[in-house]
């Protein structure tokens, strides 16, 4: 069976684009015959080191809704026997259900979160007239809807859909962990926020509650925020820094990937995502795969995180923010090492990409030849 998976890009672009190509790398080594398709630009060559040996091919493609004129036709040549859709909005979407309309071959489409209320209503009326265009037909046609999360496959059935849900998680690839963390020259802890620099994410939140009068944390630790800067918020939330009075304990360290993105992970000392919307996000089962204790909120669709105390649950508000980072400043060194095991030990009980992998394997050997469902499917 040959799988073509649709990305919509082949760069380097956060936290889809980790969780696609690992899913991709792991699929391939577990025999499942692939091609790549997303969009061409100026990161594509550079980032295609990060696909490994996965086939792929980057088109030209125009507009922000990513229209191109060669792909149809090159899905066409490549002569797949079933589609994996990752991410909607976007043309290759409409590519995907025009193929189906051909072919009558299955399709699968993982929204990654993007069906989720709080997507749904960012730039609603762009999202509508696409939606009228084709993306409600082809999310009705699909054959099996991929969700991450319980949470998610909830908000796939709010939309209307009535297909097939996998349930199936984002994985993580296990790093070796240092024995001891390297001394720092403040000999501060640091709270480390990775990802896409967007207002969902509740950094304005989480700058104010930095900010607080009687921020005792400020003592003993340090806020870095690293990721890239999705639509120019950065520097407004460099203002707000400066307003609140806390230029000196908080960093922006752009965007990191690679062993540089590694790095930070080992020399943080816990993580936080006080987002108003995720998918699953990849960047708090990487802090748990670094041994990390989180701050996060339920939002982030790991409830696993607070039963197994692995995190400690805010909402994105200030006054959470604040009551969380209390909590965090009076945890000792045990506490914290204890937090950040409970994490470690749930990423590898449950979050890895060889399970990940082999479960949408499943997944598609039942959509392309039918008989029982796999476990993790809903019909």
């Amino acid at each position: 069976m040959k799988v073509l998976c649709l990305t919509g890009t082949t760069r380097n672009a956060g936290g889809l684009f980790y969780a696609v190509s690992a899913l991709c790398r792991t699929l391939q080594d577990n025999g499942v015959e692939l091609s790549v398709f997303g969009r061409k630009d100026s990161c594509s060559d550079t980032d295609s080191a990060t696909w490994g040996a996965v086939p792929l091919c980057s088109y030209p493609a125009h507009t922000a809704l990513g229209i191109s004129f060669q792909l149809q036709q090159l899905l066409a040549d490549a002569r797949g026997d079933l589609v994996h859709q990752h991410g909607i909005w976007l043309y290759d979407q409409w590519a995907a259900l025009r193929w189906q309309t051909k072919t009558a071959k299955p399709v699968v489409i993982s929204p990654h979160g993007m069906l989720d209320p709080w997507a749904l209503n960012s730039s609603a009326w762009k999202k509508r007239a696409v939606e009228r265009l084709f993306a409600r037909k082809s999310l009705h046609q699909a054959t099996c809807i991929h969700a991450l999360c319980r949470s998610e496959a909830e908000s796939i059935r709010a939309y209307g859909l009535t297909n097939p849900i996998a349930i199936i998680p984002n994985g993580v690839e296990l790093p070796v962990l240092s024995p001891q963390k390297s001394t720092k020259e403040n000999n501060k802890k640091t709270l480390l926020f990775l990802g896409r620099i967007h207002p969902k994410k509740g950094l304005q939140q989480l700058i104010e509650a930095w900010g607080a009068e009687n921020g005792a944390w400020r003592e003993n630790w340090s806020l870095t925020i690293a990721g890239w800067d999705d639509g120019g918020y950065e520097p407004a939330l460099r203002s707000l820094v400066d307003s609140v009075g806390v230029s000196g304990s908080v960093q922006f360290a752009g965007p990191r990937f690679g062993e540089e993105k590694a790095e930070l992970l080992r020399s943080a000392d816990a993580f936080v995502l006080p987002s108003f919307s995720e998918g699953l996000p990849m960047s708090v089962l990487e802090a748990w795969a670094y041994g990390l204790p989180v701050l996060m909120t339920g939002f982030c669709n790991l409830p696993e995180g607070f039963s197994n105390k692995a995190a400690i649950r805010i909402t994105p508000d200030v006054d959470s923010v604040i009551s969380g980072l209390g909590q965090l400043a009076g945890m000792d060194a045990d506490a914290l090492k204890s937090m950040g095991a409970n994490g470690r030990a749930l990423v590898e009980s449950t979050f890895t990409w060889q399970k990940v992998a082999g479960e949408m394997k499943q997944v598609y050997e039942w959509c392309a030849t039918g008989g029982s469902a796999p476990a993790c499917v809903e019909v």
